[in-house]
């Protein structure tokens, strides 16, 4: 076993005896140990509850004649660190995270790992962790939370969002926001609807690493009990039989995980994380494949937050195993490869039971012939831009309009709610990337305050930034080459024309390339906002957003 690299031999008695003054039996280290990579905290929702969560996998773990050994990461609720300077660590924090898992489990040499993530950086940064280390795991998230209920009508943190904009538009009292704030969030889980930590924990189901109703079982519900006690059983299964994420994470699974991705409708992040954790998989997945899955995929459910359905009711009605066989039916899943539970993706298909057809459709039926994701290029965007085009209205599918340009997400939410953007602007908002926000903040404020407003049918914003998972509206983001490296959006002036015309997969800047040209020779790289800690290190290392913001040595 792995593990006999600390504790079998004369030599470890010092090592075994450390372990017996945690309290540890001999019996006990004769087992397979196995790491249990917890995230709770008290500073997230969909963390607050995963003590529960890990103690259910450590009984699963014991039941199966295995060690559990319990280790924590950091976490950023990204709802909390929102449209302050907190945000610019959401998702650097991805990269530690993938770090302190490798750093525990290569120091300590387990048999197996169980992950435990539930929200937005946590899920990928364990994923990268698990495809780098290379040894048997599984993933168990804490699940979605609940939707509220004010009155008969459902909400969630998005409807709390947008409520921002509508008292800033005189559509809302302060009282109908405090008790809309109050009843959004009704406990713990996951944001309730397709939102970045959901869509994460959906796509592992998907990738074949996680088991199913990984992605959509309530985290409130005792059927998330029984399946992170079942993955503590079946981490064992996965030692004796060496069965290791590389083993399951292959090319085809990634199409998997990029179909699902596409029926769902998932967040914009996942065009970051899922080349993220394929690279760690020594995968290459190149931006183009998006395009290319999308375009064979239909969108088959319309859930939060461009849609009336939550995770909740995605769980009722099949969830993510009954999109796969729906998927399957068209010949868009491959079927022959292995999952974390012992069988191939198509026996577990093969169990699935589409419920409600209104909350997954039939693929004669989509709500989009294409999948939700699109990546749009151009002389404004050369390596590529992001867009869910799936919670585009159709009035801004093709549009152009004028430039209003910031150079902060800060500065065009304040404009945003001063009133000061006009319907047919196009938003621009720069020097918000992976170099040179840094961190690549999300910018739920301004699009939920453009939603709020009533502007989404008339308003885009565009950004070398990133959006949240809950995000509506035609927001493009991750536009690469970024500001802070000298790419187009940063030659952009107020008042250019800019055109978008999603369908055809372009973003062009409408000004003649002579005077592009010109602006080029006059530009000059800002100071970096950030010039000392994790985030001045993060800025000089990571790549950029159309790599998935990877870090990368730089060669001497």
């Amino acid at each position: 076993m792995r593990s006999d690299a600390m504790k079998k031999g004369v030599e470890k008695a010092p090592h075994r005896s450390l372990f017996k003054a945690m309290g540890y039996t001999q019996s006990e280290l004769e087992r397979p140990l196995i790491g249990i990579a917890n995230s709770a905290n008290e500073i997230i929702p969909g963390h607050i509850h995963l003590d529960k969560i890990a103690e259910a996998v450590k009984a699963g773990v014991r039941m199966a004649g295995g060690t559990p050994i319990e280790f924590n990461t950091i976490g950023v609720c990204d709802g909390i660190a929102m449209n302050h300077p907190g945000m610019r660590y959401s998702l650097a924090s991805r990269e530690l995270i993938a770090d302190s898992v490798e750093i525990m489990a290569t120091a300590h040499p387990f048999d197996g790992l169980v992950l435990i993530p539930n929200c937005d950086k946590i899920i990928p940064g364990m994923l990268m962790a698990a495809m780098r280390l290379n040894i048997p795991t599984i993933l168990v998230s804490g699940g979605p939370m609940m939707p509220g209920h004010k009155g008969h009508q459902q909400v969630d943190l998005i409807s709390v969002f947008e409520g921002v904009g509508s008292y800033k538009a005189g559509q809302m009292s302060a009282e109908e926001l405090l008790d809309l704030e109050e009843c959004a969030c009704p406990g713990c889980g996951s944001c309730a609807g397709m939102f970045t930590a959901n869509s994460m924990n959906c796509l592992a189901e998907a990738l074949g690493i996680a088991l199913p109703g990984n992605g959509t079982v309530p985290a409130v519900t005792a059927a998330r009990i029984r399946l992170a006690k079942t993955a503590g059983m079946k981490v064992l299964d996965l030692v004796k039989g060496n069965v290791r994420p590389r083993d399951i994470a292959s090319r085809a699974a990634f199409e998997n995980a990029l179909a699902v991705d596409m029926a769902l409708g998932c967040s914009t992040n996942t065009v970051l994380h899922v080349p993220a954790i394929a690279h760690e998989a020594k995968i290459d997945l190149e931006l183009d494949l998006f395009n290319t899955v999308s375009a064979r995929t239909p969108h088959l459910c319309s859930l939060r937050p461009g849609g009336p359905h939550f995770l909740a009711d995605l769980n009722a009605a099949g969830g993510v195993q009954a999109v796969m066989k729906e998927l399957a039916s068209q010949n868009l899943i491959h079927l022959d490869l292995k999952t974390v539970n012992g069988k191939t993706v198509g026996e577990n298909l093969a169990e699935a039971v589409i419920f409600d057809r209104q909350v997954i459709r039939s693929s004669a039926d989509p709500y989009h012939k294409e999948g939700g994701i699109a990546v749009l290029y151009g002389n404004l965007a050369p390596e590529g831009a992001v867009v869910k085009q799936s919670a585009v209205a159709p009035e801004m599918l093709q549009r152009t309009g004028r430039a209003r340009v910031y150079e902060s997400e800060s500065d065009a939410a304040s404009a945003i709610l001063e009133g000061h953007i006009q319907k047919g602007d196009v938003v621009v908002i720069r020097y918000e990337g992976p170099k040179g926000g840094p961190g690549m903040q999300e910018m739920l404020t301004p699009t939920a305050a453009i939603m709020g407003l009533g502007l989404g049918k008339d308003v885009a914003l565009i950004t070398d930034g990133r959006f949240s998972g809950g995000t509506q509206g035609a927001a493009i983001g991750h536009i690469s080459p970024e500001a802070a490296v000298g790419g187009p959006i940063a030659l952009v002036q107020e008042g250019d024309q800019i055109r978008i015309d999603i369908p055809n997969k372009k973003i062009e800047l409408l000004v003649d390339a002579a005077v592009m040209e010109s602006r080029r020779n006059g530009w000059q790289p800002p100071e970096p906002r950030v010039k000392e800690g994790y985030l001045a290190r993060y800025a000089h290392l990571v790549t950029s957003g159309a790599r998935g913001a990877i870090l990368e040595i730089k060669k001497r």
